[in-house]
């Protein structure tokens, strides 16, 4: 994996978007050169059309989730999201080169050698699709340290989220685990770890031992690999990276303490926050179509209120309230006890239901936004009753209070809508990661998934 901005990216994917963005271009430059030969100056004069063109497509494919591992998908669902690609990107091009300046003397058949490109990078990320994540250019031999729950719990997330990682075999080390793997994987324990290594080609090492006091862990021989190149994985490590995780089971109050990340300087909150007031001020304006149909729906279904004013926990633990759109009976807490919302919560109203599914109503948060109470980014705000349980029963949960709550979040496009203790959980492990890692950069990757995840409603209740 490659890491960037504080972010990892499978090499898989780096080599995609790479090898798209050649063909977009070239394709364009081919085109045009066969059906009027241009000087070289020329060509290089369309150049940074041709990248924003390229750019604009591969924007495109991402906000779709094409460069998403497809765990869970269905090869359907990844052919509708191809063909809708091609189907957005052909007029989004056409206009795109339509307002931008005329450079080239065959102008029309430089927008037809977009429609080209488009295809020619369609056919590639279609035959990409069938062949699947297991063709691998820069496929990772991974050799896992342990046989236990927690080395099962590796072979699981490597099969589910990053398949170009092939685990070669689990080595052996606490003779008092049980074994969760299958026997057939289970490598030879009486050889040293470095020959294991060697003669399986390995490239990265993940040590997956829950107990490493005792002398179970074999230090000196995890010292000999990394010595020979090998890279070597703690589990926390290993989950940060590949799914973007800072697991609790894992954790360790000194590796939040002495790692790297979690960095609050004046100048990433000063960048976060002009970013926040531009952006917010722009989907305001784009969005205010929506929210005042939206509005009208709701006071012609269940009457007024409209917006719905509720408590929440906002950085450093201070109370604020957040504004929605209403999407429940306006008795829905007449008890005055708070509740989880469930899949299917008869409190919601018929528009609620609408609106909850295309996150509509979350839209009004943007004045929260420009209030400066929340940020577009960042760990979704929870109410203060909810806080104190998670509080007692999960570690770390207030971590997630060191930096502003957002509207959408690491833990909104990663995982489904949390309902339960459980699911506060795991979700916690994605807002660690985020607090931990949290850049413009990331910001604007949640903010491109983020339309996929309201394309598709997933995770809405």
């Amino acid at each position: 994996m490659v890491q960037l901005f504080s972010h990892w990216f499978r090499w898989n994917t780096v080599y995609r978007v790479v090898l798209e963005t050649v063909v977009l271009i070239l394709s364009v430059v081919f085109v045009v050169s066969l059906a009027s030969p241009s000087t070289f100056r020329e060509i290089l004069t369309a150049i940074p059309s041709l990248a924003l063109f390229a750019a604009t497509v591969l924007l495109i494919n991402g906000a779709l989730g094409l460069y998403q591992p497809r765990a869970g998908r269905t090869p359907w669902q990844t052919a509708i999201r191809v063909l809708l690609s091609l189907a957005l990107a052909i007029p989004v091009a056409y206009l795109q080169f339509e307002l931008l300046p005329k450079m080239w003397a065959q102008y029309e058949v430089l927008k037809f050698s977009a429609v080209v490109a488009i295809v020619s990078h369609t056919a590639i990320r279609g035959y990409a699709a069938r062949v699947g994540d297991r063709s691998a250019v820069f496929a990772n031999r991974v050799l896992v340290v342990g046989t236990g729950a927690e080395a099962a719990g590796v072979q699981e997330s490597m099969h589910r989220f990053s398949p170009d990682f092939q685990i070669v075999g689990f080595y052996p080390v606490n003779s008092v685990d049980t074994t969760c793997v299958p026997e057939s994987r289970v490598l030879d324990g009486r050889r040293s770890l470095l020959d294991v290594a060697n003669s399986n080609r390995v490239s990265q090492i993940v040590v997956a031992v829950g107990e490493q006091r005792g002398g179970g862990l074999p230090l000196n021989e995890l010292l000999d690999c990394k010595l020979a190149g090998i890279k070597v994985l703690d589990l926390s490590s290993y989950f940060e990276r590949v799914i973007g995780q800072v697991r609790l089971d894992s954790l360790r109050a000194s590796w939040l303490i002495f790692g790297e990340g979690f960095r609050q300087g004046l100048v990433r909150a000063f960048v976060k926050r002009a970013f926040d007031l531009l952006a917010s001020a722009v989907l305001l304006v784009l969005a205010a179509p929506v929210m005042i149909v939206a509005a009208l729906l709701i006071a012609v279904e269940s009457g007024f209120p409209i917006l719905y004013l509720q408590e929440r926990v906002g950085q450093g633990g201070r109370i604020f309230r957040v504004i929605k759109f209403r999407s429940m009976r306006a008795d829905a807490e007449r008890d005055g006890k708070p509740r989880w919302a469930s899949s299917k919560d008869d409190r919601v109203t018929a528009v609620g239901r609408i609106i909850r599914k295309l996150r509509i109503d979350e839209l009004p948060q943007l004045f929260n936004v420009l209030k400066g109470d929340m940020s577009l980014v960042g760990p979704r705000p929870e109410r203060p009753f909810f806080v104190d349980q998670l509080s007692e029963k999960i570690p770390f949960y207030g971590a997630r209070h060191s930096i502003k709550p957002g509207v959408t979040g690491w833990a909104q496009v990663r995982y489904s809508y949390g309902a339960s203790i459980e699911d506060s959980a795991q979700k916690l492990q994605y807002d660690l990661y985020y607090v931990k890692n949290h850049s413009l950069f990331l910001d604007l990757l949640i903010f491109l998934e983020t339309v996929e995840v309201v394309l598709t409603g997933r995770g809405a209740q």
